[in-house]
């Protein structure tokens, strides 16, 4: 009768154990959970939404990409480097911008080389030049970028497929567009 007492007293123990180990992990797992939680939800991510790009080329020597973007994510955006073609545009020669007033729905219009330089990209805004070599936009902001002769662009490039890669601090974004003839003025 005595063994069977200490062999009830010895399992007690053990389950005692398993209840004590099942508890702790448990306890582990749900601390481990709400901490992923707390540090996911409070991350703010870098988004950006790039449309309505085109690459105009005028049929000699000129040509001008174009395109709109969006800062979807939840934090401002600084804008390193625009490639075409994996030839990294002149921030401050090349590249002209505005930040719309608006949302644009429309297309961007064509603009040549000489005009892009002040001129209207159909939104009623004037682009301007960059200053400095840097682009930032903020989030939830707009902008319209036009790059001048991108990529070495030319007039055999008409219908074939180029890419745009921007870059930012965090990441990188790439898009592919054909190139277009230049509407005739």
């Amino acid at each position: 009768m005595k063994n069977l007492l200490r062999s009830k007293a010895a399992l007690s123990t053990v389950v005692t154990t398993l209840i004590i180990l099942v508890v702790s992990v448990l306890l582990a797992t749900v601390v481990t959970f709400y901490a992923i939680n707390v540090t996911t939800t409070r991350v703010q991510e870098e988004s950006l939404q790039i449309t309505k790009l085109h690459t105009w080329q005028d049929g000699a020597t000129d040509a001008v990409t174009a395109f709109y973007m969006v800062n979807t994510g939840g934090r401002d955006v600084v804008i390193d480097k625009i490639a075409v073609r994996g030839i990294a545009a002149d921030m401050e020669t090349q590249v002209f911008f505005v930040n719309p007033a608006a949302a644009v729905t429309t297309d961007l219009v064509y603009l040549a080389v000489a005009d892009v330089d002040g001129g209207d990209p159909g939104t009623g805004d004037a682009l301007g030049a960059v200053t400095g070599t840097n682009l930032i936009l903020a989030s939830g902001g707009s902008m319209i970028v036009y790059i001048t002769n991108p990529g070495h662009v030319s007039v055999s490039d008409i219908g074939t497929t180029i890419g745009i890669t921007i870059f930012t601090a965090n990441a990188q974004y790439y898009k592919e567009s054909n190139v277009e003839a230049a509407p005739a003025p």
